[in-house]
């Protein structure tokens, strides 16, 4: 982009009265504004002149379906992959949002918006942008830390290019992925190219904490708080102060203890429980979930206002079935550092057998990947690893039956897949609710509410002991 001239930002919407308002912000936050009352007009005025980000309304006719605002995103991305789109909807549509944002959209505004937050949004929008040209995986670790990510695979370096450009920000940034896709490593590489790199990133599974224990958890309390507090407790926010803090799982966490989340992030205050005064705590927050948050909100699961505060800038992690290019560098770096950890001799992996881990779904993504390798090792012992070694590791996995059966969720949407793999785990473990969470990697409290959703489960009173 040519340095002496104002970045250029299309608005596209069929309301004069959106336009003018839009165009007025931009102006005073220093941009320039092109109006477009709809796609034709949009298309022509991106032809015309240099543009760099759009702010694209998802209908534009009586016909509220948004089938145009989808139709017009894919055209802006088939003229420009690398222009950044924020998409504009009403409160009632944000399904439809986050259907464009999963087609490429970068983000989502609804109307009416905070002008303030907006502009921000913007800003921020614009600092992230990939640029045209991007960095080869060797030049993004010539000048950052992202040891412990492996792989080259372009939508995999388009994360690690987001991560340098806002780790050294105070943005707080929401990390949406599949489960076992890597979300911790994320947090870990934001953490470590910040310039908090040398205070602590504290990890918190939402999930895992109960109500009753929220407060005390997060932000302590102090001596005689309540009958077991014998002692001044430290909380997880005071723990992180002039770090970040991690908080997976986000969309475990329930509607009231949401509330008091909130507050910390408005104005980076708290008070433990039984304190007569606020104190200061001075994070980066970081937060992730498997969950499609926006959807959440939309169904009144999730604040509106708690989800505007974690998600100024949103990175997606393509699962591994996305890129499956990466695979055997994986499995080469996992297999190494498996062997290592068990003290055992080199191991390396068949062509073959590469090829065919590479061709298989990976629904647990590289988590399951890691427990497939672990497991083959283990059983077969072999300094090279081959494909029939996998296949046996799987039937001795499930009792001699055919291993592909475990795998073999092609045409299954995301939420069906997780669906049977929580039924699978149910038989497994003959209904073990904390053998169940254990394999599946979850807490007890977030499968309770994964069984409730999927329609699986039983009352938490009626498990079986280990």
């Amino acid at each position: 982009m040519d340095s002496t001239r104002k970045q250029r930002i299309l608005i596209v919407d069929d309301d004069s009265a959106v336009q003018v308002s839009l165009a007025m912000l931009l102006k005073q936050a220093g941009y320039d504004a092109v109006c477009a009352d709809g796609p034709k007009q949009a298309l022509a005025a991106l032809a015309q002149q240099p543009i760099d980000l759009v702010l694209q309304d998802m209908n534009f006719s009586l016909h509220t379906s948004g089938e145009e605002g989808l139709q017009l995103l894919a055209e802006l991305r088939q003229a420009q992959p690398e222009l950044p789109v924020l998409l504009m909807t009403a409160w009632g549509s944000i399904a439809l949002a986050v259907r464009g944002m999963q087609a490429g959209a970068a983000n989502f505004f609804t109307k009416p918006w905070d002008n303030t937050q907006l502009a921000e949004l913007i800003r921020t929008t614009l600092e992230a942008a990939t640029p045209a040209e991007r960095a080869s995986r060797q030049a993004l670790d010539a000048q950052f830390d992202f040891s412990g990510i492996v792989g080259e695979h372009p939508r995999l370096l388009k994360v690690l290019t987001t991560i340098g450009q806002v780790a050294n920000t105070r943005a707080p940034v929401l990390v949406l992925g599949e489960s076992g896709s890597g979300k911790e490593l994320i947090a870990d590489a934001l953490h470590r190219n910040s310039q908090r790199a040398g205070k602590a990133i504290v990890k918190i599974n939402m999930g895992a904490i109960t109500p009753t224990l929220f407060e005390s958890e997060m932000f302590g309390h102090v001596r005689g708080a309540f009958t077991d507090a014998r002692t001044d407790r430290k909380g997880h926010v005071a723990s992180a102060n002039e770090g970040t803090l991690f908080l997976d799982e986000i969309g475990e966490l329930n509607r009231s203890d949401q509330v008091k989340l909130l507050r910390v992030l408005q104005d980076q205050t708290y008070q433990p429980v039984g304190a007569s005064r606020s104190e200061k705590a001075d994070v980066r927050v970081v937060s992730a979930t498997n969950r499609e948050l926006a959807e959440l909100v939309a169904s009144g699961e999730f604040r509106e206002d708690l989800f505007y505060r974690l998600n100024l800038i949103t990175i997606r992690l393509p699962p591994l079935r996305e890129r499956r290019s990466d695979i055997p560098l994986l499995a080469r770096h996992i297999i190494s550092d498996v062997a290592a950890g068990y003290g055992l001799p080199t191991t390396t992996i068949a062509p073959q057998a590469l090829e065919w881990l590479s061709a298989q779904p990976w629904p647990g993504n590289i988590r399951q990947l890691k427990q497939t390798l672990e497991r083959t090792l283990l059983l077969v012992g072999r300094s090279e690893l081959r494909q029939a070694d996998f296949v046996a590791a799987e039937q001795h996995e499930h009792g001699g039956a055919l291993g592909t059966q475990r795998l073999g969720v092609d045409g299954m949407t995301l939420e069906q897949v997780e669906r049977h793999m929580i039924a699978h785990a149910l038989e497994q473990h003959q209904g073990n609710i904390s053998r169940v969470a254990k394999a599946l990697g979850l807490s007890r409290t977030a499968l309770y509410r994964r069984l409730e959703r999927h329609g699986l489960g039983a009352a938490p009173d009626s498990e079986t002991p280990p």
